[in-house]
């Protein structure tokens, strides 16, 4: 018996021992992957690359000879400065390796850089967050094509054997080669079968004979079907339309807003982009953060600019809808929207939110997320019962009238890929959880 390994080596490198590596260095990998991303574009999280790992991390395992024990002969250099018995000191800095001796200031080792595939950056980035199978077989999905006929070939399935053409290329051959049909054939053999019986007839029979057996003879070169005449249905791949999605990702960055808050609305964001790449080929991503006024910025501006100020969500809002007018035609695009904030806003502007939603946003949205971060362990005393946000108490009214949102609040990272796959669990809006 033979086993032939026809596993794939990516790179030219030895599958095995990638694997083994993996299992083995799986913590460092994956906090890693949490730095990369947390620095990172939310635009990158998706596309695998390396990832650096400390190189204490990553050491072999080895045997070394025991400094116990046992006979060993030694063969060293003279030298001008010991002798035999003497104590050598340790270098300064611990005892080196790895890299650490060629630095000027005798510590740091060099990083280890290790590169991971799309598939294996967004499983480790989802693992710590209890991602289940379905949800993972949603993240992994790709684009359909469909099939569709496109003529005939020669050569393909049997499955795919197109019958009646290959019959009729038959027929016609055969009637251009002159085939003789069965009935000629017959009617031969029957006018000899009469003429045999009359001994006159003898010359007649003979030529009889010889025209059957040349017929005979033709119908053998001339096979009934013949590798020429077989057609094959033909199926090209067609690509099925896919439709272009847009999300807006709202953020409020006012001064109550911590890095803290921030951190966790950017993740989610993370999960929310991965998620309409992968299921729609074309994703837009536009980036509105607001104080007391809103804009379109970059991603860098979005989540790392100092500015602050007062609290205004209408303007947000708004822009929103200016950006969907110029550019996103809602015929055309599907559009989502998921807003991030800690839930403050100006008492005097809750009606006109409500009223830019109900009229303006939900209308052209597809989906509709709200996610109110909060800060990460929060304590009150005992009996003390916390009041539900400005936000929190407008949004709660507009879905009590039937508004297609989904809100969900987070107040650490574990949190973030449970409270998505409630998000994004149905079609239609979720149901409000105090």
């Amino acid at each position: 018996m033979y086993i032939v390994d026809r596993r794939l080596n990516p790179s030219g490198k030895n599958l095995a021992n990638r694997q083994r590596f993996m299992r083995r260095a799986k913590s460092q990998i994956r906090k890693a992957v949490h730095e990369s991303t947390a620095k990172g574009s939310i635009k990158d999280a998706d596309d695998g690359g390396e990832v650096v790992l400390p190189a204490q991390g990553v050491h072999e395992p080895q045997f070394r000879r025991s400094s116990h024990g046992g006979l060993r002969d030694h063969l060293l250099p003279g030298n001008k400065e010991y002798v035999t018995g003497d104590t050598i000191p340790r270098p300064r800095g611990g005892e080196g390796g790895g890299g650490s001796e060629g630095s000027p200031d005798g510590d740091g080792e060099d990083d280890f850089r290790f590169a991971l595939s799309r598939d294996e950056f967004v499983d480790l980035f989802l693992e710590d967050l209890e991602l289940p199978d379905l949800a993972k077989r949603k993240v992994a999905s790709a684009d359909a094509v469909s099939w569709h006929r496109a003529g005939y070939s020669v050569t393909g399935s049997p499955a795919n054997l197109a019958l009646n053409r290959t019959v009729r290329n038959s027929l016609s051959r055969r009637i251009a080669l002159k085939r003789p049909r069965p009935e000629e054939l017959e009617a031969l053999r029957a006018e000899i079968e009469a003429l045999e019986r009359d001994p006159e007839q003898e010359k007649r029979v003979a030529e009889l004979k010889a025209e059957l057996a040349r017929k005979e003879r033709r119908t053998g070169l001339i096979p009934y079907i013949d590798p020429l005449d077989v057609r094959y249905k033909r199926f090209d791949p067609i690509p099925r339309p896919v439709a272009q999605a847009v999300m807006f990702c709202l953020m409020d960055v006012s001064g109550s807003m911590t890095e803290h808050m921030k951190d966790l609305a950017k993740r989610f964001y993370i999960l929310l982009y991965i998620f309409l790449k992968r299921r729609y080929k074309n994703v837009d991503v536009v980036f509105i953060r607001h104080t007391h006024e809103a804009s379109e910025v970059d991603e860098d501006t979005f989540f790392n600019s100092p500015e602050t100020g007062g609290t205004v969500v209408s303007t947000a809002l708004e822009e929103m809808a200016k950006v969907v007018s110029e550019r996103y035609d809602p015929d055309s695009w599907n559009i989502y929207a998921a807003q991030a904030s800690d839930g403050d806003n100006t008492a005097s502007d809750n009606d006109r939110t409500a009223g830019l939603l109900t009229n303006d946003i939900l209308p052209i949205c597809q989906y509709y997320a709200y996610l109110e971060v909060g800060r990460d362990a929060e304590h009150f005393p005992p009996g003390f019962i916390r009041r539900d946000s400005d936000l929190w108490q407008t949004y709660t009214s507009l879905i009590k009238n039937g508004a297609p949102m989904a809100m969900r609040k987070v107040g650490h990272r574990r949190d973030i890929y449970p409270v998505f796959r409630e998000l994004f669990a149905k079609k239609t809006g979720a149901e409000v959880e105090a």
